[in-house]
């Protein structure tokens, strides 16, 4: 999402590129630069105005370091402006109660529901006891949609198709919720093409009775300053307690996540990308500043390997590597491992410069899928034993697995590669980083 403005702000970075010193003269031409980025970016223009002023203010009011460029002390001061618009620090979303409820608002098409199935997963860990309601009465198939996340979830759908009465629904399950000692309750309520005074009534009724723990507004990032302008028009009525932000692998601009907290007062708790149910992140406003900057986003890469890191199996292949007997099905293994932790894509605009080094090149989850093919073309023994991989063995392989024998040629060297960098660092202590082994079937 944020590509062109990355694109924008460096090349306005590169302005100041070989100047001694930050003067009034060339702050101001790279400050317009700046402030033109966030614009195109739909940035809203008095928002833009105002972080521009005070990057203008700060680039003028500091010193630059020797060991400091001026192009790098304004990306430093571009990077924290950015992460103040934003809402500066992290907000945790609010679970205090016996259950904690939480109801979903938003317009129809902003990715409610799914987010309803996404945040009962990313409460899982924190308790399996988690309830989704369905309280969307006008949309057709909306009770179905809902029933289907909870089986991807394996979370517990409550719903009263006949009952048109959202309220007594959302009443009744938790109702049901305490008789079965859950500890969540996700509401899903109705959504409309455009926000309407039914709707407006319907959504503050029940936030009125049911006094929620959280409620949170869920906005289309991809409709831009629209977003914004209907956020805003929601939590004049409704005063809700926070924004989600989904579509954000959306090849939109971006200036609903970057205007949202100024306008609406109100901070961005989560954030969505894909449909995939893992597809979740708790926002850090520094974190997406970096992000945007291209400067990666490696502690949230690390916190994605940690929720998909099985001890066991770690050892278990730390062993292997050190005994130089690592083998397809540990690759195949490690894979697997990989897609666990989200959109690949987004995964890979977590690692600094990558996102850059890897520009126009279409990731995707189904990136890895020749590579799978290829190794689930192969005999146990040939997994294991990759060296015994003839001529023959490998065009029956490329048949198998619809690929070429060249792609499957390429595959096996770049797996020799990548072992003798392994038998490397088993001789070095392990001391070199696993970042710079070449990955198999990685864009080159």
């Amino acid at each position: 999402m944020f590509e062109n403005l990355n694109y924008k702000l460096e090349k306005a970075f590169k302005s100041l590129k070989g100047q001694g010193r930050i003067t009034e003269i060339n702050v101001a031409a790279t400050v317009k630069e700046i402030r033109r980025a966030l614009i195109d970016a739909d940035v809203n223009y008095k928002v833009a105005k105002e972080v521009t002023d005070k990057i203008k203010e700060e680039a003028l009011g500091r010193d630059v370091l020797i060991s400091v460029s001026p192009g790098q002390l304004l990306t430093k001061i571009v990077a924290e402006e950015l992460t103040e618009l934003m809402g500066g620090t992290q907000e945790e979303i609010n679970l205090k109660g016996e259950p904690a409820v939480i109801l979903i608002a938003g317009l129809q098409g902003s990715g409610k529901t799914t987010f309803a199935g996404k945040l009962a997963r990313h409460l899982k860990p924190q308790s399996t006891n988690v309830l989704l309601v369905a309280c969307d009465i006008y949309r057709p198939a909306a009770i179905d949609q809902l029933q289907v996340i909870g089986e991807q979830t394996d979370t517990e759908v409550y719903a009263e198709p006949e009952n048109k009465n959202a309220l007594e629904i959302a009443k009744n399950a938790i109702k049901h919720a305490r008789s079965t000692n859950k500890k969540f309750v996700i509401i899903d309520t109705a959504g409309r093409l455009a926000v309407d005074e039914q709707m407006m009534k319907e959504i503050t009724s029940l936030k009125e009775s049911l006094t929620p723990s959280e409620t949170l507004f869920v906005v289309d990032s991809m409709t831009g300053q629209d977003a914004v302008n209907t956020a805003k028009t929601f939590n004049e009525q409704l005063d809700f307690d926070g924004v989600v932000l989904t579509k954000l692998d959306g090849d939109s601009r971006g200036g609903a996540a970057l205007s949202i907290r100024t306008v609406v007062d109100k901070p961005i708790k989560f954030i969505s990308t894909g449909e995939k149910m893992d597809a979740i992140d708790v926002f850090h406003p520094d974190r997406m500043a970096q992000r945007i900057l291209g400067m990666g986003d490696v502690i949230s890469l690390v916190e994605r390997a940690q929720q998909t890191f099985d001890e066991d199996e770690a050892r278990r292949l730390n062993k292997k590597i050190r005994k130089n007997q690592f083998d397809f099905n540990d690759f195949l293994s490690q894979l697997q491992q990989i897609k666990k932790m989200g959109n690949i894509k987004d995964l890979v605009g977590m690692i600094p410069g990558m996102g850059k080094a890897l520009k126009g090149i279409d990731l995707d989850d189904d990136s890895f899928k020749p590579i799978e093919a290829i190794i689930r073309s192969m005999t146990v023994l040939e997994r294991e034993n990759p060296e015994i991989l003839n001529g023959s063995r490998r065009k029956r392989i490329a048949l198998g697995s619809g690929t070429s024998v060249q792609e499957v040629n390429n595959l096996l060297k770049q797996f020799g590669e990548m072992k003798k960098m392994m038998k490397t660092m088993n001789k070095m202590g392990g001391k070199r980083s696993l970042a710079n082994m070449n990955f198999p079937g990685a864009p080159r």
